[in-house]
């Protein structure tokens, strides 16, 4: 059984290993921008309560997954029924690079002219990583993962 956590700032590389690991393993992978934001609608987020009852019926409805994401709240919701948590943390130039570089997302965009909309936005939100004290700030990723006492990896390039 498989239930793996990845976490860290925007342009870590989380999509991409939950991918690799979700081809391999042959499990369902949740990416936690899926149960945040309401369906195409760009940046109106869903109540917590929402979100959280969505991250409970896919953890309930899975023996093995992998869930992504920068959410701490919803991280730590789901971190009591995970096996193994990643912390990808390669620095703001790598994010910086691996979000120019990033393919479109129809799961999140209804076309890549409209994910290119956001880019100067992300930009700019990925190199406020380190500052911010919100839930998608390093000190918070940084404090689930010191706190976690399972099977964890931190991924720095």
């Amino acid at each position: 059984m498989h239930r793996i956590l990845i976490f860290g700032n925007s342009g870590s590389g989380k999509s991409t290993l939950a991918n690799r690991l979700g081809k391999d393993f042959r499990i369902p992978i949740l990416d936690l921008d899926t149960i945040v934001w309401e369906p195409n609608q760009i940046a109106i987020r869903r109540t917590q309560k929402d979100s959280a009852k969505d991250l409970q019926d896919f953890i309930e409805n899975n023996i093995s997954w992998i869930i992504e994401g920068c959410y701490s709240t919803l991280i730590e919701a789901a971190i009591q029924f995970s096996t193994e948590i990643y912390f990808l943390n390669p620095g703001i130039s790598k994010c910086l690079e691996n979000n120019r570089n990033r393919p479109w997302e129809p799961h999140k965009f209804k076309s890549a002219e409209e994910q290119a909309q956001t880019f100067e936005f992300l930009q700019n939100w990925i190199q406020q990583y380190e500052e911010r004290s919100d839930e998608f700030g390093y000190s918070s990723h940084r404090s689930i993962f010191n706190q976690y006492n399972g099977r964890k990896h931190e991924i720095i390039a």
